[in-house]
């Protein structure tokens, strides 16, 4: 993938969940879930995409 289409679509990204956030008529609690996975599956993605989630997972806690 490259940097533009990263870019891009962390822009669109940011964009509906602005368009979500002012438009869609829903609780705060509700609003705040919502962004916190969106946030969450976005950081994911990117660790995914930039090779850095296997790196994660040859880390060892403990023993």
């Amino acid at each position: 993938m490259t940097l533009i289409s990263l870019i891009i679509t962390l822009i669109v990204v940011g964009v509906l969940l602005w368009l979500v956030n002012n438009y869609i008529p829903m609780d705060g609690k509700i609003k705040r879930i919502l962004n916190i996975v969106v946030v969450v599956a976005v950081v994911v993605w990117l660790l995914n995409i930039l090779g850095l989630m296997d790196s994660l997972r040859t880390i060892r806690i403990g023993r």
